[in-house]
């Protein structure tokens, strides 16, 4: 067995060196500490605890939420050449005992247990008849009751110091904020652990943020345009709208599938099945999808609605290019989103603690879309990390917005408010201001107010903006248990009695992609190696179909594209392509040497 962890990064994964941050974890681990691991999503968390366990004595315990995600690991680890399982419900009850033996045989390096399955009495009993090297609780921030992906099975986790003591454990999350932090540790009950947070900066991914307009589907079809296939996601707020969205996608000639909790679990294991094993496959989906996925080319992540929180959207995106490669993340947003989402958070069975913090997650959120400012290093700031000058690769740094002066016209809108009893939405207050003699104006006799036509110089689209930029600054509130009723907050009172300025940004209609315009996910490969870049790609989809795996698994498009620049001539030469550990080699070397070989006679 390998003990140097260098030596199994080389000779089991192919990678020469250690990611910034990945080596301390490892040797805070070989020493028995217990570790709060924080790294980005595509920054190497699960080194971290798979090389420890294959370098110490013992197996190495892996806790993960979903039953999709263990199997996807176990299945690369398989195929580098680590002694892998997992135990759920879906494994036979003969394979089941077989696993057990291979266990107590010290035949493992590492199993992949879920929370409620790892914390039965008779798992408990199992595994303290072994040699453990490790407990990694993956996903961690699941831990966390102010968390958006709280799962109640890993409140009981604590029960691994109790009765492993002397085991390390390592908690790892890519999205966690101080207040999620200090909970992980004192729900986990870690032990004085090692602390390592990575810089949650994801540099190849482009934030971009739009307004929703009337036609919210013509928005995403414009976006869509430039991606074509390639693998995405889609984020909708309801379940109805994911199966709308994905249909009218089909229908545009995407591979686009619908996933949600109330789909059937056949259904919804077998959208995500194609997803990972097929290449260019949309999932349009509520946040039922997507923890913990390992797809690497997944090229675009788009939000239709807005999500609940930052830490929501950090997540979701960072679900886009995980290979390093460039990737995208697109929203679109409006101030019906937030009324839906206010609403939700007051019509849930949450205590009055649990929804202020809501709402105020929500509110930073709403403040973040509506920034002139570089965004991501807004989005970094919010997580504690810093980023000393703009990103140059998000949509304010690439189109700065323009700003005006917007006191004057934000009085004449609060007082507008005010003037209406604080009991009308926002078409309704923008009627009065603009001066429309609407049915419901002449009802409620608002054409007497000293507000009624005084906004008739800016559009209903230009009042939409200040209304929401208005509420993302903490002037306005829509009162979700009265319609959307919009209602001044405290910090209103200054800007009314002009104590204080207001600077707003100026909305631009959004820009229609050029015509055939694409960001492709092969945009490294140079034109002339396009046919072996092709055939590169056709061979690794037909071992991954013989092997049923997804086509990342066997290798990733990184290492194609060496194959494709390098231009290896021998199995020895291709040891050297980052990516290429030596199982894999003796697994698909010869495979790939042949077309290799072949385009080089050519």
């Amino acid at each position: 067995m390998l003990s140097e962890p260098l030596a199994i990064l080389r000779q089991v994964y192919g990678y020469r060196a250690f990611r910034p941050g990945q080596a301390a974890v490892v040797d805070a681990v070989l020493a028995g500490q217990d570790c709060l691991v924080l790294m980005p999503t595509g920054g190497g968390k699960s080194l971290c605890y798979q090389i420890p366990a294959q370098a110490l004595p013992g197996v190495g315990v892996v806790v993960s939420p979903l039953i999709a995600l263990m199997q996807d690991q176990v299945a690369a680890l398989r195929q580098a050449g680590v002694r892998a399982a997992f135990l759920n419900s879906t494994v036979p009850w003969r394979e089941q005992q077989a696993i057990k033996r291979e266990l107590a045989a010290e035949g493992l390096d590492l199993l992949y247990l879920a929370p409620e399955r790892l914390l039965q009495e008779e798992t408990l009993a199992l595994l303290a008849g072994v040699r453990l090297a490790l407990f990694a609780i993956d996903e961690a921030h699941c831990v966390s009751q102010w968390g958006h992906d709280f799962r109640q099975d890993y409140l009981g986790l604590d029960v691994l110091g109790e009765r492993f003591p002397s085991v390390p454990r390592l908690a790892l999350t890519a999205t966690a904020d101080e207040r999620t932090r200090q909970e992980i540790v004192a729900r986990l009950a870690l032990k004085r652990p090692a602390r390592f947070v990575s810089g949650f900066d994801r540099p190849n991914i482009r934030y971009a943020v739009q307004i929703k307009t009337r036609n919210a589907n013509e928005q995403l079809a414009r976006f869509l345009d430039a991606h074509r296939g390639q693998a995405g996601i889609v984020y909708c707020l309801s379940r109805k709208k994911t199966e709308a969205v994905a249909e009218r996608l089909r229908q545009a000639g995407y591979r686009a599938l619908a996933y949600h909790a109330g789909l059937p679990a056949a259904q919804r294991a077998d959208a995500q099945a194609r997803f990972l094993r097929e290449e260019g496959v949309v999932i349009v989906a509520t946040v039922a999808f997507g923890l913990g996925i390992d797809k690497p080319d997944v090229r675009f992540v788009a939000h239709v609605d807005l999500p609940k929180s930052v830490e929501a959207y950090y997540q979701e995106t960072g679900r886009a290019g995980r290979d390093g490669a460039p990737a995208q993340a697109w929203m679109i947003y409006g101030l019906q989103d937030v009324v839906r989402l206010r609403q939700m958070v007051d019509e849930s069975v949450a205590d009055e603690q649990h929804k202020r913090i809501e709402r105020s997650k929500l509110d930073a959120l709403l403040g973040w879309c509506e920034i002139t400012t570089c965004r991501r290093q807004a989005l970094l700031r919010y997580f504690g990390d810093d980023l000393p000058r703009p990103c140059g690769n998000c949509d304010i740094c690439l189109t700065p917005p323009r700003t005006w002066d917007g006191t004057v016209a934000a009085q004449k809108l609060l007082s507008c408010i005010v003037r209406t009893g604080s009991r009308f939405g926002a078409a309704h207050v923008i009627d009065v201001l603009r001066g429309q003699r609407t049915d419901k104006v002449r009802q409620h006799r608002h054409a007497g107010l000293s507000t009624f036509g005084i906004g008739a110089d800016l559009s209903v689209a230009e009042w939409r903006s200040v209304l929401r930029q208005l509420a993302a600054g903490g002037f306005v509130d829509a009162d979700a248990a009265r319609f959307g009723a919009l209602r001044l907050t405290a910090a209103a009172r200054p800007l009314l009695r002009s104590e204080t300025t207001l600077t707003l940004r100026q909305e631009a209609a959004p820009a229609k992609p050029a015509a055939g315009r694409r960001q492709r996910p092969d945009g490294e490969v140079a034109a002339a190696d396009e046919p072996l870049w092709q055939a590169l790609r056709a061979c690794r989809l037909q071992l991954a179909e013989d092997a049923a795996v997804p086509p990342y698994v066997v290798f990733h498009d990184a290492t194609l594209r060496e194959f494709a620049r390098l231009r290896p001539a021998s199995l020895d030469a291709m040891l050297q392509v980052h990516g290429v550990g030596q199982a894999k080699l003796e697994r698909y070397g010869r495979a790939f040497l042949e077309v290799l070989t072949e385009h080089a006679r050519s």
